[in-house]
């Protein structure tokens, strides 16, 4: 009843943005050859997540889950990483996705990194890192991602306003919209099962034409 008497645009996280990602990978590219290994290695796991999670449309949840003996590197081709549970698992069957190995902002190349940059071999991929660069056992948790991501936005120099770990999921439908992807290849991909769910993702843009200024 009150939602029906007072209405309220629904709030969503901002799209990021091809350009804004590649500000972010730039800086980070930078502090991976900082001296101090505390840098390096947040540097090397904020790059690796950003990128799996933009490329591969992770909830943070789904990128706070994910393990390290679950994912194979196939080479010249890319990863395979299974997913125990996420949120559209209602069945908690967990599913297999791939991501493809890229020219560019490449998520496969930046799990590599990682990997070498951790020594991890086993157990939670993100996990967060101290000051002394000491990485503890447990993995991150989801609602920290936010912050993970608006701190890489101020060391990018760029305002993180209105942008959360739900940034990913949308920049990069809204990438995959722009570039002419069918919306059943965008649902099958993402692991969407109805349109409505999907149109939420994406920004609409009516096309003017010549009209537009």
């Amino acid at each position: 009843g009150i939602q029906a008497l007072h209405p309220q645009p629904v709030k969503q996280a901002e799209a990021l943005a091809l350009k804004e990602l590649e500000i972010c990978i730039s800086q980070l590219a930078e502090e991976l050859a900082d001296p101090l290994p505390a840098v390096r290695l947040r540097a090397a796991r904020d790059q690796a997540l950003i990128l799996l999670g933009f490329w591969r449309a992770f909830r943070s949840d789904e990128l706070s889950r994910l393990r390290i003996e679950h994912i194979q590197l196939r080479e010249a081709q890319g990863l395979e990483l299974f997913l125990p549970s996420s949120k559209s698992d209602r069945s908690n069957r967990g599913r297999m996705v791939k991501v493809p190995a890229l020219k560019r902002l490449c998520p496969v190349a930046a799990y590599e990194v990682w990997l070498n940059e951790s020594g991890l071999t086993v157990g939670a991929l993100f996990r967060s890192i101290d000051r002394w660069g000491h990485i503890r056992e447990q993995a991150l948790n989801a609602n920290s991602l936010s912050r993970l991501l608006r701190q890489v936005f101020l060391r990018s120099r760029l305002d993180p306003e209105g942008y959360s770990a739900h940034s990913l999921r949308r920049g990069f439908a809204s990438w995959a919209s722009e570039n002419q992807w069918s919306t059943k290849a965008l649902m099958d991909y993402v692991g969407w099962r109805d349109v409505q769910t999907a149109a939420r993702y994406i920004d609409g843009d009516a096309p003017f034409g010549e009209w537009a200024r």
